[in-house]
């Protein structure tokens, strides 16, 4: 639906106002817009719109929490089997049973409103980030009262946030006459104070009386949770800090230079050029001989219907288009059959893990990459069908997150591929019409740098929403290109990759051992047979035995 929504907007005659959204809730749809303003620097008129979608928030939070106070319906077996031991346990029981019930609602609460209507997973944090641009906001426009008071709202959340003490630094600094009583907002201290409490009893009932609960807040304090449960939380949000934890910066022009072991490849755009930080185009990884190597090698699988889950259907992007794919395993194992030459499998493998070396050089030299797939893909236009086509070859999208126009931001979650850091395409030829690889802004209409496909060039970039990306529409010929996704996280390593250079490397070792042991004959006898020769012995004339020369 998103993608047909995004067809409709690229139709020409047709502006946002054309679009009516019947399911967005009303902090939801303030708070678009507020991001929307933001973005174009317009502090002034998104602060109405932030406050509307933090109190709309605040709104729908009491009245979730009112429905949790009402009669309990619907309950599963396992909820009643529950409820059946509590009512055999006697009159406080029960009344203890229900009462955790209400509470444990009552916290959901806070996920249920900051939950997008189709999304599977809440917005970390709602409430914190609408005070945060907040206080940005009103800074901005000199409200300094205003910010103060909303960045004190931030620090009851999160007393240790570096961020918004030197924010609150600044601003009291510039404040000529400060406003007497002037700390954190009322609305905000009361929903604090109160979830504490709640948190509190829920945390009890979870030592004493073996309940569960799901914290669905990361600023809940240490000190409300057990200490055997401490170690376990304090491991969650490390890994939430170190997932969230923005990619290094590319590096300079005059860096890369410096980089000895890349000689021939050059920086053709960095990060700069193409209107974003963690953006790169390099050229020079392949010679015209190997591209052609491996367009063979595309070929030959192609022709041996090879095409990896797609067995020459329709592209599952556009029905406009073929698509083929070849993994590296698959690769080895038609080599190993004979369906198509080693030399092209040998050289698949040997040109990822080149991709890996130079992106991993580029931006992470500080820690290491891992390939996490590996796929060759051709996209075909599938002749007669490209008049007046408006779909695109592969529609924006980001790597490791699911790209929400509307809103710009990318939610990392399943579905998407989460543990994917850098992407990659290595592109084989250019002999097609379109199918130039184009970035956008997070909205994914605004197009800000475009990529035409040439032998050898690599597009590299971090794959979460700040490189959303799309393919523009193979019109004619065929596209092809290698495929690349690293990641940091060492159980993600692409297991393919090492099973094929196992199977690639076993005809190599099997050869090497034979030489060795044709070697070792010769050396024991100066003039042998030919190891395994089945011919009869050839004589002259006179009847004397001929042989081969030894020097051959």
């Amino acid at each position: 639906m998103r993608e047909d929504m995004a067809k409709y907007r690229r139709m020409s005659g047709v502006r946002p106002q054309s679009f009516r959204d019947l399911e967005t809730p009303p902090h939801w749809a303030a708070y678009d817009t507020a991001l929307e303003l933001i973005g174009q620097q317009e502090a002034g008129l998104a602060l109405p719109r932030l406050e509307e979608a933090l109190q709309g928030s605040l709104a729908q939070i009491e009245s979730c929490r009112a429905g949790c106070e009402g009669p309990e319906e619907h309950q599963g077996a396992g909820q009643e089997e529950e409820e059946g031991a509590e009512s055999q346990g006697g009159l406080y029981e029960a009344i203890a049973g229900h009462w955790i019930r209400v509470l444990q609602c009552r916290q959901r609460c806070v996920a249920d409103t900051a939950t997008r209507p189709g999304r599977g997973f809440p917005v970390p944090d709602l409430l914190p980030s609408l005070l945060r641009r907040l206080h940005e906001a009103h800074a901005q426009v000199g409200n300094l009262s205003q910010a103060v008071e909303n960045v004190l709202s931030v620090l009851l959340f999160y007393p240790e946030d570096g961020v918004a003490k030197e924010a609150l630094t600044q601003y009291q600094a510039q404040l000529e006459e400060p406003r007497p009583g002037l700390g954190p907002r009322k609305d905000i201290q009361h929903f604090v104070l109160r979830s504490l409490g709640e948190k509190r009893q829920l945390y009890y009932a979870m030592e004493h009386l073996g309940t569960s609960f799901q914290d669905p807040d990361p600023w809940t304090p240490l000190a409300f949770i057990p200490e055997a449960l401490r170690e376990k939380l304090r491991e969650d949000k490390e890994k939430r800090s170190w997932d969230q934890e923005p990619p290094p910066k590319s590096k300079p022009s005059s860096y890369w230079k410096d980089v000895l072991h890349l000689e021939g490849v050059t920086l053709t755009q960095d990060g700069q050029q193409l209107n974003g930080s963690e953006r790169a185009v390099l050229d020079g990884l392949l010679t015209p001989a190997e591209c052609g190597l491996l367009l063979q090698l595309a070929r030959d699988a192609s022709g041996a219907g090879a095409r990896s889950g797609y067995r020459g259907r329709r592209s599952p992007h556009t029905p406009h288009e073929h698509f083929e794919g070849l993994t590296v395993l698959k690769a080895a194992q038609l080599a190993q059959a004979g369906t198509v030459s080693k030399p092209g499998a040998v050289l698949l493998l040997e040109v990822s893990e080149r991709v890996r070396a130079l992106t991993e050089v580029y931006f992470s030299p500080e820690r290491a990459l891992h390939l996490s797939f590996t796929h060759l893909v051709c996209r075909s236009a599938v002749e007669g069908e490209q008049d007046q086509r408006m779909d695109l070859s592969h529609p924006v999208h980001a790597d490791n997150c699911i790209l929400d126009p509307d809103s710009g931001e990318c939610w990392r979650e399943p579905p998407a591929y989460t543990y994917r850091d850098y992407s990659g395409l290595l592109y084989l030829n250019d002999d097609f019409q379109g199918g130039d690889l184009f970035f956008t802004q997070p909205n994914a209409l605004t197009v800000t740098a475009q990529v035409r496909p040439r032998c050898g060039r690599l597009v590299a970039f971090s794959s979460g929403g700040e490189n959303p990306h799309g393919v523009w529409a193979v019109t004619r010929g065929r596209r092809c290109a290698l495929a690349l996704w690293h990641t940091w996280a060492p159980e993600h390593r692409e297991q393919e990759w090492i099973q094929a250079k196992e199977l690639l490397q076993e005809p190599e070792e099997e050869e090497e051992d034979k030489e060795e042991e044709e070697e070792e004959v010769l050396s024991r006898d100066p003039s042998p047979e030919p190891p395994n020769h089945k011919l009869q012995r050839v004589q002259d004339k006179t009847g004397k035995p001929l042989r081969a020369r030894e020097e051959l």
